[in-house]
């Protein structure tokens, strides 16, 4: 990764861990225009690893709990 989209990641993953102790879901966006205001291309950068993050996050919170009900179904069908 270049050095805009390694600090614009870096920033994101702050922001994102922030947002959840504020539970202030519109500072991601006070901060890409905080960016936007200074360098576009780092806004984009920010704004792309919020958006892979939270995929991501959202993809391991589904994974864990289909696992979570898959081996709670499987241990109620062995006993």
């Amino acid at each position: 990764m270049s050095v805009a989209e390694d600090l614009a990641d870096a920033l994101a993953k702050d922001v994102i861990d922030a947002v959840e102790a504020l539970d202030d879901v519109d500072l991601i966006d006070q901060v890409a225009k905080q960016l936007g205001a200074s360098s576009q291309t780092t806004q984009e950068a920010f704004m792309t690893a919020v958006r892979v993050r939270l995929a991501e996050k959202r993809a391991r919170k589904f994974l864990e709990t289909r696992l979570a009900r898959a081996l709670a179904q499987a241990k109620n069908t062995s006993e």
